[in-house]
């Protein structure tokens, strides 16, 4: 499983964000909040969902399951013009990312982030960068279906 590695020019998000942390889970909560809401975000670029973690700097050089960061619920979109109503937008800055490609039921996604954490990520030229981490869901995810299919995007820079 290697990743392709992609230059991504600056994002324009909207949506929602909730504070969590990996034992307390509450993505279910985040999506059951945004999916209803995010046809009234009109200047969308494409039909892709994107699910972030914005993570503290520190976040993965102690790793404490327990720590709280940001997961988002978000579209792409060309400008903040029109910003619905209990909605708050967010920039991706450019930069590089590792791209993963998962296969399978959402629920099985920890796999795949242990791949790369624990497996790709050692072993490569590169250490996690202080940017949003991100999974793009676009018409093949298909959440609980083994045949689901979802990027991961990792920031990445070179290992000093």
């Amino acid at each position: 499983m290697q990743p392709l590695l992609k230059a991504l020019t600056e994002k324009k998000l909207v949506g929602h964000f909730i504070e969590m942390s990996f034992i307390e889970n509450k993505t279910f909560q985040l999506w059951s909040g945004f999916m209803p809401n995010r046809k009234e975000i009109k200047n969308t670029i494409g039909a892709n969902l994107y699910s972030l973690e914005v993570y503290e700097k520190d976040h993965f050089d102690n790793f404490d399951p327990n720590d709280l960061f940001q997961k988002w619920a978000a579209v792409e979109v060309s400008d903040y013009s029109t910003v619905p109503e209990g909605m708050v937008t967010l920039i991706v800055p450019s930069g590089l990312y590792a791209v993963f490609l998962h296969l399978g039921p959402a629920t099985e996604a920890h796999k795949t982030y242990h791949y790369i954490f624990a497996e790709w990520l050692p072993n490569s030229d590169y250490t996690v960068d202080d940017r949003p981490h991100f999974a793009v869901m676009n018409e093949r995810y298909k959440k609980d279906d083994p045949t689901s299919e979802e990027e991961i995007w990792i920031p990445i820079k070179n290992r000093n």
